[in-house]
């Protein structure tokens, strides 16, 4: 039997489905349950209309967040650390070890070390000439 490999841009939800649940299946099976929860916490308007926000997903023992972003005007009112409040409320809810994130150095870096977040690994010429760090903050008062 042959099979196509196929390179698509601006890939269908489908796609991302195809991959996520064939990896949550094995992982289930080689790992045991992953707990896996996709979460999302929103800034809504007075209208309601959502206009920032985050998501990620608790995993095992940790929640990813995965999209962080807060509108340029509403910057420093303490929205974003509400936000990141509320994410650590329920990964500590959930039990989970702790909470790790992504970010650029010309992003939030400062933002999440004054939440108590810690660089556990850097990517360096990512964009070129700049860095990408990998945060984590224990709950769990490890210091591992």
């Amino acid at each position: 039997m042959a099979f196509d490999i196929v390179l698509t841009l601006d890939p269908e939800p489908a796609d991302e489905t195809v991959v996520r649940e064939g990896l949550r299946v094995y992982n289930k099976a080689m790992g045991g349950p992953t707990g896996y929860q996709p979460i999302s916490i929103m800034l809504a308007d007075e209208s309601g209309t959502r206009i920032g926000g985050l998501t990620g997903r608790a995993l095992y023992d940790w929640l990813f967040i995965e999209l962080f972003h807060i509108p340029e005007a509403l910057r420093g009112q303490g929205y974003g650390r509400q936000l990141m409040q509320k994410a650590e409320a329920f990964a500590r809810e959930r039990g989970l070890v702790g909470i790790w994130l992504d970010t650029f150095d010309f992003q939030a870096r400062p933002f999440y070390e004054k939440l108590g977040f810690t660089v556990f690994g850097t990517l360096g010429d990512h964009p070129r000439d700049g860095r990408r760090y990998f945060m984590q903050k224990r709950l769990d008062g490890a210091s591992r």
